[in-house]
């Protein structure tokens, strides 16, 4: 907390900033503006001359031992009046294209830039302190302070504050029935200004003068104005009127030009060639979510963006869910998912399910489940119902979203480096489809299976050094199991200094037929044409005999373990459950589905996870070139027992 002493000398008159006016005059240490998941600090440097000045040769540091860390290039030249924007990215990046990009972060907790002339001379030192979340500081008004409103290379507002107003209360937001009471509470002389619809309250919205009665489901949002101090961080609250539910809810609040407006809301399509729902740029939104029986488990200020692929086109949208420090808490502290022992989670994805072959709007979580005691990273789920500014928004799954903090939790990898240093591929890892991190090592890897016999003892070692074979056997064999038909979605990652892995990623497209697919994608000669992901590797170890028996062994050992009808069903029940529950109002809101056709599509999926896998068997046997002795030792048992569990 910023104490009222240091508050009071940084509103002091701005001192002569020198030779050529130029000096430092707005920046953002803790920026909440995320695009592509990242949100870069920036400083500006103003010329507040009235002549031009070059900047070629100038320097910007964070340390007084070296002041050039960020040098302006030849021939950059700053115009009366005119600002130059610098982006804080660190040495890691990634740089902001087409601008200057400075190898240093700003601290969020203060501390103390330098501008420096090309002959060496200070021609400022600005110390500034703890920031606030996704506020900007910087001169106005011939003072330094926070600014109500950031303006990055353009002119500075007239007005800096020293500090900002106390943060209001109010009743947390919860499920009801009849009417509610709801009370706003700040210190005195505090001017509580507040909205119903989702907007974040200004200066001139209504102002709370007694307690509110609620009789309908409300949204309600609030921040403190007092004169001479920056406005107070916001609060916000659903009040649902309905009984407590029997299933967990999510709320989220945010303002709907974010939400919906033509020209940048993130769930609407817009004019231009992008559409917003492609342009993966978050907005802020708080975020509430309710446990079954409407217990409030969290409720904080974070962010939102839509999410997914092809299925950004529908209209209800998938929406990821992120905790940023610029706005509240950096984790949602609270764990949803049934078969996770986490604490906390960096981010959640509300998916719609709208991209279901089959419309069960169950079938991706329910088979990803099957993958639990496998070793494979899976993401978990939960059936909930949303809410978006107090309207009800129907049935979504909420899972773990897909990103470094995911793969961190499972792995353990606890260091913020070592995060970021988490490679993550998709597909077949070239370079348009690097997640996270570097696939350097991994085409390398690929060309080295390409080019290489793994009979060789040293080239297997080479090999099985640097990729995990039994994740690679297990996401093959489920997938082949599973039938997925859709081989875009396919994912790799590796921790600092592990083994490259395989994670299950959207199964949707699965349990649809018992046709060879995708197994004939898979089994192939490394030279072959390659699908829409690698197959070279698995290739590459199938021709050596004690692989091609491992992975025979361990197909037996699944099909056995995970795909008997019984284990099928015991995790379909409870998301079957839930959807029937779940699903007449969702389809009432949505209209783009019915009860039985839902009832119908469910019992074509139970089929296919019934029948397919004593096929699967089949297939293999014939891609493999497996002996009827081989099979008869690999196979026998398990095809006895799918003759008991899973025949009809």
């Amino acid at each position: 907390m910023i104490t009222l002493l240091l508050a009071l000398m940084l509103l002091l008159p701005l001192p002569a900033v020198g030779e050529g006016d130029v000096s430092i005059t707005e920046l953002m240490a803790r920026n909440g503006v995320y695009e592509n998941g990242q949100a870069h600090d920036w400083l500006e440097i103003t010329n507040s001359g009235a002549q031009a000045v070059s900047l070629s040769g100038w320097g910007i540091s964070d340390d007084a031992s070296a002041p050039f860390a960020f040098v302006f290039p030849d021939n950059t030249t700053l115009k009366p009046g005119a600002q130059a924007l610098v982006w804080c990215v660190g040495k890691a990046g990634p740089p902001v294209k087409g601008a200057h990009n400075a190898p240093f972060k700003l601290s969020g907790e203060g501390e103390t830039l330098y501008l420096t002339r090309p002959d060496g001379s200070q021609a400022q030192a600005l110390a500034f302190p703890e920031q606030y979340g996704n506020t900007a500081w910087g001169l106005a008004g011939g003072m330094y302070g926070f600014l109500e409103q950031a303006t990055p290379g353009k002119p500075n507002p007239d007005t800096a504050f020293a500090s900002r107003a106390d943060t209001p209360q109010l009743t947390s937001g919860q499920f009801f029935e009849g009417a509610l009471t709801v009370t706003l509470m700040a210190a005195p002389g505090s001017d509580i200004r507040y909205t119903l619809d989702g907007s974040t309250p200004a200066r001139t919205d209504k102002a709370y003068t007694q307690p509110l009665l609620v009789d309908k489901t409300t949204v309600l949002r609030a921040r403190v104005y007092m004169d001479g101090l920056l406005p107070s961080a916001e609060v916000a609250a659903t009040y649902i009127k309905e009984p407590p539910p029997d299933y967990p809810v999510v709320s989220l609040i945010a303002d709907k030009k974010h939400l919906f407006d033509e020209k940048i809301g993130a769930l609407s399509k817009g004019s231009g060639s992008t559409p917003n729902y492609e342009k993966e740029r978050e907005y802020p939104a708080f975020v509430e979510y309710f446990a079954r029986g409407g217990a409030l488990q969290v409720s904080q200020q974070g962010t939102f963006t839509a999410s997914g692929h092809s299925a950004r086109v529908n209209k209800q949208k998938s929406i990821a869910l992120y905790a940023r420090a610029a706005y509240g808490p950096d984790r949602f502290s609270y764990n949803p998912f049934p078969n996770r022992t986490y604490q906390s989670y960096k981010s959640w994805l509300l998916r719609a399910a709208n991209s279901d072959a089959y419309a069960t709007r169950l079938r991706d979580p329910a088979i990803s489940s099957l993958a639990k005691g496998t070793g494979l990273l899976y993401q978990d789920g939960v059936p909930i119902t949303v809410y978006i500014n107090g309207e009800y928004w129907g049935h979504y799954n909420l899972r773990e979203k897909i990103n470094k903090h995911f793969v961190a939790q499972w792995e353990g990898v606890t260091k913020d480096k070592h995060i970021d240093a988490i490679d993550i591929l998709a597909r077949t890892g070239t370079d348009e489809f690097v997640q996270n991190g570097s696939n350097e090592d991994w085409l390398a890897l690929m060309d080295f299976c390409r080019d290489h016999d793994l009979n060789n003892p040293d080239n297997l070692l080479y090999v099985t050094e640097r990729l995990d074979v039994d994740s690679l056997f297990q996401h093959t064999l489920f997938e082949m199991i599973i039938g997925n038909t859709d081989m875009t979605n396919v994912r790799m990652y590796r921790v600092p200094g592990g083994k490259w892995k395989y994670l299950l990623f959207d199964v949707e497209a699965s349990f649809m037929s018992t046709k060879e697919t995708p197994i004939s994608w898979y089994i192939k000669p490394k030279t072959a044409k390659r699908a829409r992901f690698q197959h070279v590797h698995l290739a590459a170890l199938l021709e050596v005999p004690a692989m091609r028996e491992k992975f025979l062994l361990m197909a037996a050992d699944m099909i056995e373990t995970r795909f008997t009808w019984p284990n099928v069903e015991a995790h379909f029940a409870p998301w079957e459950q839930a959807l029937q529950d779940l699903l007449p109002r969702h389809a009432a809101r949505w209209r783009n589905i019915t009860m039985d056709s839902w009832r119908k599509d469910i019992n074509a999926v139970k089929h296919y996870a019934r029948v397919r896998p004593a096929r699967v068997i089949d297939h293999l046997c014939k891609y493999m070139k497996v002996t009827k002795e081989e099979r008869a030792r690999i196979f026998g048992r398990v095809e006895a027992l799918l003759e008991q569990t899973n025949a009809k």
